[in-house]
């Protein structure tokens, strides 16, 4: 049988046009990005000018943000915040998904699809209930709202680390418990250390969503600079020196500078988890 080989043009030009479409979309996604970069180094006469490189380079911008608002006090308070909350979410979640995942009991399937279920309410819908209970606890005007809910967990980040581990053998466990080994002996000594991976993507995930939530900050702390975080106070830079937008931009960029950070050195782990997390 005489097998004909397509041409080398016709086996090369999807991928070429993939690559194409993927560079289209790269520089549609970098580019808002340099152009605020380039605005954060230019001076003020020179906001408006089509260089991307500034005439006159300047870091005059990014001194002035922290002299006009005490922006390392925000910085600080949104990255403790982000880190407790980082790390009650990674804790609960995996140990709610590890559950799901190897324990068998009644009506696990039911339980799981419920706690999926709460994916659809909005945040606004809990948020006076969740109000009144902290009111209630007397912690209204501290940052504990802001980080206390992410230690009872999530349905996001449980079904994330549900779904990778699944995709260890389930002979680990059954091996480790023929030995003796508990339950929480095999959660901490064999699922999570082969869970980097997910436990790195869903980092960043609870990272962001706490970095970037301005609904709860404005709820519980209002007006309190010195507690408060820095999207709020990015909220009130934004009204003070609305026109500026070399200050602006230069705050921007402070403010997506520790998500930058994080993504790129968990980079590898983030990708590996999200694929491996659909793989059951």
């Amino acid at each position: 049988m005489i097998r004909i080989e397509p041409a080398p043009w016709e086996s090369k030009w999807p991928d070429r046009l993939a690559m194409l479409v993927l560079l289209v979309g790269a520089v549609a996604m970098v580019g808002p990005f340099v152009w605020m970069l380039s605005t954060s180094l230019k001076l003020p006469e020179d906001t408006y000018t089509r260089t991307l490189i500034p005439p006159t380079l300047t870091f005059e911008n990014y001194t002035r943000i922290f002299e006009l608002m005490s922006f390392q006090t925000l910085l600080w308070n949104s990255i403790k915040i982000a880190l407790i909350s980082t790390f009650g979410q990674l804790l609960t979640c995996s140990m709610a998904a590890f559950v799901f995942a190897i324990v068998k009991f009644p009506g696990r399937h039911f339980l799981f699809v419920l706690l999926l279920v709460t994916l659809m309410v909005p945040q606004q819908i809990t948020a006076i209930p969740q109000f009144i209970l902290f009111k209630w606890l007397g912690l209204y005007g501290t940052q504990a709202p802001l980080y206390l809910p992410s230690f009872l967990g999530g349905a996001f980040g449980v079904f994330l680390m549900r779904q990778y581990f699944l995709t260890i053998p389930i002979e680990l466990a059954e091996a480790a418990r023929i030995d003796g080994a508990s339950l929480m002996t095999i959660y901490w000594k064999i699922y999570l250390p082969l869970a980097k991976p997910a436990l790195a993507a869903f980092a960043i995930f609870a990272f962001l969503f706490s970095w970037n939530d301005l609904f709860t900050a404005l709820i519980y702390l209002p007006s309190d600079l010195d507690k408060t975080t820095l999207p709020v106070g990015l909220a009130l830079f934004q009204v003070q020196f609305a026109g500026k937008w070399t200050i602006m931009m230069a705050a921007v960029l402070v403010s997506v500078a520790p998500i930058m950070v994080a993504f790129f050195i968990a980079q590898k782990h983030f990708i590996e988890g999200v694929a491996l997390s659909g793989l059951k």
